[in-house]
């Protein structure tokens, strides 16, 4: 462009001279070398675009325009940082140009990514779970256990935690049970809901709430403070008889109605024995003149009066139409209610009074304690057979103290619960199959009364002194459960309700208290009512 701006200069030189030949000679000449010089310019300029166009149409040239590379702006910082590194006093011969051909193959050098700064996730180390411990306690199975005495367990544990940091054997790689292993302090971890030891509402097993306290107090003046005497039960029509002195009361529990059965002629003689039948329509009655009444409870009659007996009645236990009587003579008798001449039995092993007599739930065995300590298994009566000790199956004298609570396992009717006086305060659990004692658990307290409770598989104990409580517990473990503590007197016995819901209790201080302490979920409870089946009386149409 600078040869072109001198043409013009000379060409405005030669218009402007006042020489027409010089005018006439150069000017022509100028103009046709300006034109030859356009149009070369315009075919040059061109094919300059045409080149360009052709240039990035190929894609096998750098585009000049395009920014850096990754490579060569890598190259360009790395040799700015080593020009930057030298002193002043020192030259370098490092190129700097951009556009030179790298002497390695672009990528091949790339750094490794920063163990620890500017990483972008959290990879845990390893050495926090132990994984040497592991092993070594993985290999330490398949060596010899050590057999030297002097090394125990206490200075092996000490060993570890001086050495280690920790308990070597509590070193795992897997948890798979017990409570997770805390996170170190100031950890925070995103997704801690994961790791957490709150349990599931399906997983949660609700436990029942037991009241320290009544459902409801019964008054029962003039009752006979005396341990070996049973003066309470309860029907399975829901009354409850309890014997006051010398008469006998029935509160319904259905209606809350108080019914005075029957009373003794006689002031000085009392009632010392109750015992419902199983379909709760009939009661007997053992007597301090040594008789065993038979009362219709519906019309409040008295049906029979039978006499056998030389000493009092103090426990009674009915078994279908045959209930057995036992003695402060030590006697225990049978009656057959059917039938006129009704003492068809007696067994005598005992040698003092017997203050415990329990039936089997499925009337195969008759279970029988006294004051002599002796827990003694009879097998069912035989009509017409004379009873004497060779039918005994079991005769266990383990117990310290006069045996009065008894009670058999409704849902395993070889198992029976035993419970001593003051001097023993144990409770025995016996198979009577085997005839061993399967458990045995010291109550520190004289027991005066046992009962299994079904709904919840449990046992009730009643106590007299020292703590004079009713106390549940749980089967087979015999692990407490809770204690029921309101009377201020010794507790003398206790009764199950129909539907095994509440315990009646009454003690030495005139009342009866009720527990209400196993009531059944309400679905449970509708699913056992389906398959309880209504049972047609026995005795009804028999008794004379």
């Amino acid at each position: 462009m600078s040869a072109l701006w001198h043409l013009n200069v000379v060409a405005s030189y030669a218009r402007n001279s006042k020489s027409r030949e010089r005018r006439e000679f150069v000017l022509p000449c100028i103009s046709r070398f300006l034109d030859e010089v356009y149009e070369n310019v315009d075919k040059m300029a061109q094919f300059g675009f045409e080149n360009d166009i052709h240039s990035i149409l190929k894609l096998d040239m750098p585009i000049t325009n395009a920014p850096m590379a990754r490579w060569q702006r890598k190259a360009s910082s790395s040799n700015t940082s080593a020009l930057s590194g030298l002193s002043p006093g020192k030259s370098a011969n490092v190129s700097l140009s951009s556009s030179k051909t790298p002497s390695k193959t672009p990528g091949k050098n790339k750094k490794q990514t920063p163990s620890k700064m500017g990483g972008d996730r959290f990879i845990p180390i390893r050495n926090s779970k132990q994984m040497d411990v592991a092993t070594f306690l993985l290999t330490k199975e398949n060596e010899p256990a050590d057999t030297n005495p002097s090394v125990t367990s206490e200075t092996q544990k000490a060993w570890s935690v001086s050495l280690n940091g920790y308990n070597v054997e509590d070193a795992k790689i897997l948890h798979l049970g017990g409570k997770p292993l805390n996170a170190p302090e100031g950890y925070q971890n995103n997704l801690k809901v994961l790791y957490t030891q709150t349990a599931t509402p399906a997983s949660i097993k609700k436990s029942r709430y037991i009241s320290s306290t009544p459902d409801r107090i019964l008054d029962a003046p003039d009752l006979r403070n005396d341990f070996y005497l049973n003066l309470l039960d309860w029907s399975s029509r829901n009354f409850l008889a309890v014997a006051l002195h010398n008469s006998v009361y029935l509160w319904d529990a259905t209606q809350g109605d108080i019914i005075l059965l029957m009373k003794m002629e006689r002031e000085e003689d009392y009632i010392c024995s109750l015992a419902w039948t199983k379909e709760g329509s009939y009661l007997a009655v053992g007597t301090s003149d040594c008789k065993v009444q038979l009362w219709d409870v519906e019309n409040q009659k008295r049906l029979r009066s039978m006499a056998s007996h030389t000493a009092r009645v103090g426990s009674l236990s009915w078994n279908d139409h045959i209930l057995s009587s036992g003695s402060r003579s030590g006697h225990i008798h049978h009656h057959d209610v059917r039938v006129a001449d009704h003492h068809i039995s007696t067994l005598t092993s005992h040698t003092q009074e017997v203050c415990g007599l329990k039936w089997s739930p499925d009337g195969r065995y008759l279970a029988s304690g006294g004051n002599d300590n002796l827990v003694c298994i009879w097998p069912r009566a035989q009509e017409g057979s004379a009873g004497n000790d060779s039918q005994l199956i079991r005769c266990w004298s383990e117990h310290q103290g006069a045996v009065k609570a008894l009670a058999w396992c409704p849902w395993q009717p070889n198992i029976l619960a035993s419970g001593g006086g003051t001097s023993d305060r144990h409770i025995r659990i016996w198979n009577v199959n085997s005839g061993s004692c399967i458990s045995s658990l010291d109550t520190q307290s004289q027991i005066s009364s046992l009962v299994f409770a079904p709904n919840y598989k449990e046992l009730v104990s009643a106590h007299g002194y020292a703590h004079n409580n009713v106390v549940v517990w749980k089967y087979p473990s015999l692990s407490k459960v809770a204690e029921l503590n309101g009377h201020d007197d010794r507790v003398l016995s206790l009764t199950l309700s129909p539907d095994c819901s509440t315990v009646a209790t009454v003690a030495a201080d005139e009342t009866i208290r009720l527990w209400k302490s196993f009531e059944m979920d309400p679905i449970k409870k509708k699913a056992k009512e389906r398959m309880v089946k209504s049972t047609s009386s026995v005795i009804h149409q028999s008794i004379r």
